[in-house]
């Protein structure tokens, strides 16, 4: 963001995608949708939510070292998928 600009156009921005998309989410409840369809929305939103919330408000990509930011968000998340289908695996597939 310019240091120069008296009014923050992103954030608000961000604020009012967050909202859209929290309003998204609302729908699987307000609407009669499947519980797949509605895993489907939930989840999609909320990874966008999430993305939102790290660059607009946690201001991910405006530091120098934004590269490992990046990174270690990845590997977050990649650490995260494998636990989770690990999890499944051994407690639901019934892994022997």
């Amino acid at each position: 963001m310019n240091s120069k600009q008296l009014f923050p156009v992103g954030h608000v921005m961000g604020y009012a995608f967050s909202l859209i998309l929290t309003a998204v989410a609302l729908s699987v409840l307000m609407f009669d949708l499947s519980p797949k369809t509605g895993v489907v929305i939930l989840l999609v939103t909320a990874f966008m939510q999430a993305g939102v919330q790290l660059v607009m408000f946690m201001h991910a990509g405006e530091s120098e070292d934004k590269k490992t930011i990046y990174t270690n968000v990845w590997y977050a998340l990649f650490v995260a998928i494998v636990t989770f289908l690990g999890t499944l695996l051994t407690m639901i597939w019934g892994y022997q």
